[in-house]
């Protein structure tokens, strides 16, 4: 059965499109209302992250209310290093955290090889609920975690400004880093073969810290396993679009669009009126109003939304999204405002 909505795949594979497709990261979230009832029904977030009914309840909430042309399922980037046994664990007010980081070598070698069907079937189930339940109405996103922003969580325990102990992990033991990297590279893999197998129509890798390595590190430490993802994902399913998105990460787009991905995320510090120039039309790339815009006024809203597509311009392969994800004070109302200001101001005279 073909998508009754396909803007996001047309425009993904930089075909002709009506008008520019419109998602964003984190659209399903704490700024619902009726997202945190669920939340507050499941009682914890992995609870609720590991119940298929749960996830396809909220990934669907933002389609309910807004015309968006993606839904991106209810999941989390730690799912991987979870399911390896760190014993991932939520704190209010500081985000995830592991009771059992990696701190060295040894750490590394001990960590089981993933089966993603059973250890993570509990995502592949979401999938597949949520594939059925939305009947082709929009592509479903599937999504992981890049092995460098994955590494940064499994060494330090947590979320870091600093990096400090993840780049010097880096630095100082090597040998276990690159070995931690592909383990996780390894897996994500598989991972996104299973979502895609599941049900997803494209798929995202989140490389959320990225811009925090210099550009030979960033080479080395990120964009050569985002580069091995890619392949893997397109060795088994050549014709699933995947985007890839590093944040803060200017300075590699010209790299970044040599690694066979579909398209690259841009955030909201570069206009992608310079993405386009950067990359050369290789790839269709996504993005970029910064997110602090949705506290606006409508008017201001809707001005930097035009801002958005005048910057990216004419021709195909732009999908409109934030330059990172939305946030839990944020007010559905000025969701529907931008996603209205897409649709009206893209939209292509026939």
């Amino acid at each position: 059965m073909a998508l009754k909505n396909d803007l996001l795949i047309r425009a993904l594979k930089r075909q002709d499109t009506e008008r520019t497709p419109v998602w964003v990261m984190r659209q399903a979230g704490r700024y619902l209302p009726e997202y945190r009832k669920v939340r507050k029904q499941a009682g914890d977030f992995m609870t609720m992250a590991q119940n298929p009914e749960m996830v396809c309840e909220v990934t669907l909430q933002p389609l309910r209310r807004f015309p968006l042309d993606a839904v991106i399922i209810f999941s989390d980037i730690l799912t991987i290093p979870d399911a390896m046994g760190l014993g991932l664990y939520f704190v209010t007010g500081e985000g995830p955290k592991f009771k059992r980081p990696i701190q060295n070598l040894q750490d590394v070698e001990s960590l089981p090889v993933l089966n993603v069907n059973t250890d993570l079937k509990y995502v592949m189930d979401g999938i597949a609920l949520t594939s059925k339940t939305l009947n082709e109405e929009v592509p479903l996103l599937g999504f992981c975690g890049s092995p460098w922003t994955l590494l940064t969580y499994m060494v330090e325990g947590g979320s870091s400004k600093t990096f400090s102990k993840a780049k010097t992990f880096l630095l100082n033991q090597t040998k276990a880093a690159h070995l931690l990297l592909q383990k996780i590279t390894d897996a994500s893999i598989d991972y996104l073969n299973a979502q895609i197998a599941s049900g997803a129509n494209a798929v995202q890798i989140f490389d959320s810290w990225g811009g925090s390595l210099s550009p030979e590190m960033y080479q080395t430490f990120s964009l050569d396993y985002m580069k091995q993802i890619v392949a893997g994902v397109k060795s088994k399913h050549p014709d699933t679009p995947v985007i890839m998105f590093s944040k803060g990460v200017q300075h590699n787009l010209t790299k970044m669009a040599d690694c066979d991905a579909d398209c690259l995320g841009v955030d909201w510090t570069t206009d992608l009126s310079l993405a386009r120039e950067l990359t050369q039309g290789k790839v269709a790339l996504q993005g970029n109003l910064d997110p602090c815009i949705l506290f606006a006024d409508d008017d201001v809203i809707r001005a930097e939304v035009k801002k958005v597509l005048t910057s990216f311009g004419d021709g195909n392969g732009h999908i409109f999204n934030l330059g990172h994800g939305m946030q839990p004070d944020m007010k559905p109302e000025k969701l529907a405002v931008l996603v209205d200001a897409v649709r009206t101001y893209s939209t292509k005279a026939t």
